[in-house]
C-alpha cells in the first residue's frame, strides 16, 4: 500500500510572568493545533484530519498549575467514508520539578473529553446525512521537560504516556450504543510534541 502522510503538530503555551514562570498566581495561556493529511489506495481522495484546542491554566502554589483546553477536531476519512466533528473540553493538572534554573521536568494529567457527530462520505469526500453520535473521555498521563533558555521563553518537550479512554457511538437510526474502553501506554519518543512558551 503506498501512502502519503504529511503531520504536522505545533503546540504554543504563553505565561504571563514577571519572576519565576512557574511561581502561585501565575498564568499559562497556550493551546495546540494539529493537522494530517494521508492518501490511501483505492481511495478517490486524501484522508484529512484538523484540530486546534486553546488552553489556559492557572498556577494554584508554586510549581503546579490547573486548568482546561476547549477546542474542536474535524477527521474526514474518505477511505471509510466517514466525517467525524466534535467539541473538545481537556481539563489537566501539571505539576513542574526544578532540575535546574533552566530545565524543569513536568508530569501532565489530563482527562479529553469530545462530543460530536459522524455522518456519511461517498467516494468522492461529499458529505451525507448523520449516521451517529459519538462521546469520548479518557485520561492521560504525561510527561515532559521544560528548558528556559531566557526568562521569557520556555521551549517544551513531551511524550504520549499512560492513556485510558471509553469511547461511545449512538446509532443514529436505531439508537443502539456501542461501547469501546481502550488502555494503554502511548510513549513514543520519535514523535514528541514540541512545544514554546512566552513569559511576560
Amino acid at each position: 500500500m503506498k501512502k502519503l502522510l504529511l503531520s504536522l503538530v505545533a503546540v504554543s503555551a504563553f505565561a504571563f510572568s514577571t519572576q519565576a514562570q512557574t511561581e502561585k498566581g501565575k498564568i499559562m495561556v497556550g493551546g495546540s493545533v494539529g493537522f494530517s493529511s494521508e492518501k490511501v489506495d483505492g481511495a478517490n481522495k486524501s484522508d484529512f484530519s484538523f484540530n486546534v484546542v486553546p488552553s489556559a491554566a492557572y498556577f494554584i502554589s508554586d510549581n503546579f498549575a490547573i486548568g482546561t483546553g476547549v477546542g474542536y477536531t474535524y477527521n474526514k476519512e474518505v477511505s471509510d467514508l466517514k466525517l467525524n466533528q466534535a467539541f473538545k473540553v481537556a481539563p489537566f493538572g501539571r505539576y513542574y520539578v526544578g532540575l535546574s534554573d533552566q530545565f524543569k521536568f513536568f508530569g501532565q494529567l489530563s482527562v479529553p473529553m469530545s462530543f460530536g457527530n459522524d455522518k456519511a462520505l461517498d467516494a468522492d469526500g461529499n458529505t451525507g446525512a448523520k449516521t451517529g453520535t459519538t462521546t469520548d473521555i479518557g485520561v492521560n498521563i504525561a510527561p515532559g521537560f521544560a528548558f528556559f533558555p531566557t526568562k521569557r521563553i520556555g521551549i517544551e518537550f513531551s511524550v504520549n504516556g499512560l492513556g485510558y479512554n471509553n469511547a461511545q457511538f449512538k446509532n443514529e437510526l436505531t439508537g443502539i450504543k456501542t461501547k469501546t474502553n481502550s488502555f494503554g501506554l502511548e510513549a513514543d519518543t520519535f514523535a514528541p510534541k514540541l512545544g514554546v512558551q512566552f513569559h511576560f
